[in-house]
């Protein structure tokens, strides 16, 4: 019993002698357990100082497989090169989407809105899906067979109209058939905006970034396409006179654009500039 009880309080020593005069110089007493949490103790403090050196210092660029600034960079090249073929990838699909509509004997969309210089290379994949969907709108706006005005009077070519001007303003920016088939009339917020010819509302839609949208079918085929509307006055389906109200104008606190009417004029399925058919 003794002996067992020697066994279990047995402690050691660890002793540090001079070899020549034996003279005790440094002496550590420990138990059997005061030994092991030591030993564990030493274990995680070399642990967790190898992990802090690895993880914040420029030593874990060492390390194979571990990402240094030239890794970072190609993969950085590399999104930008994916976007870049989603871009195309787009683009490919709108001309598939033409040529299956030429097969087919239909109209196909319009790309003069998707054709851009090469300023138009900074535009996001977003950007250009969105006209995707636009010119698409417009297509299918354009063959709505309830809305054709065409009937027994003759039609008279574009020159010949008179054109009643969507509001009373200044263009804050022309048209370009490349980068911009639309102009920008700037006036005060709520001017009225005015239907250009008699015809039909064949559109009406609202969107945080052109506030309400309104597209009118007229004869001749000629269609104009009013944007940037705080509200709209006339419904799809409506017949509308030229000269009368068909919207008013939005603020510049509702939309990021400023107080400027959106205004696109189209003929024969092509965008055409206003400004030379309508005073403003």
């Amino acid at each position: 019993m003794d002996n067992q009880q020697d066994k279990k309080i047995r402690n050691y020593r660890l002793s540090l002698i001079d070899a020549t005069s034996h003279e005790r110089l440094w002496s550590l007493r420990f138990s059997r357990s005061t030994f092991i949490v030591a030993a564990i103790s030493a274990v995680v403090i070399v642990v967790v100082g190898l992990y802090c050196l690895i993880a914040y210092t420029p030593i874990r660029t060492f390390i194979p497989g571990y990402p240094d600034a030239h890794s970072r960079r190609q993969a950085l090249q590399n999104s930008l090169r994916i976007d870049s073929l989603e871009t195309r990838i787009l683009q490919w699909e709108l001309y598939t989407e033409n040529l299956r509509r030429v097969v087919a004997g239909e109209a196909p969309i319009r790309m003069d809105s998707l054709i851009l210089s090469n300023q138009a290379s900074r535009a996001t994949v977003d950007s250009l899906y969105l006209a995707y969907r636009d010119s698409l709108l417009r297509a299918d706006v354009s063959q709505r067979e309830q809305f054709n005005l065409t009937g027994t009077q003759r039609n008279l070519s574009i020159e010949a109209l008179s054109f009643f001007p969507p509001l009373k303003g200044i263009i804050s920016r022309g048209f370009e058939r490349s980068v911009h088939p639309w102009i920008d009339v700037t006036a005060p917020e709520g001017t009225p905006v005015m239907a250009v010819l008699d015809g039909t509302v064949v559109y009406t839609g609202w969107d945080d970034e052109n506030g309400y949208t309104l597209a009118i079918q007229h004869k001749g085929d000629i269609i104009s396409i009013y944007k940037h509307n705080q509200k709209v006055l006339r419904q799809s389906g409506d017949v509308v006179k030229g000269g009368t109200p068909i919207g008013m104008l939005a603020s510049s606190a509702s939309l990021t654009t400023g107080d400027h009417l959106h205004f696109e004029l189209w003929y024969e399925g092509a965008p055409v500039d206003p400004a030379q058919y309508i005073s403003f």
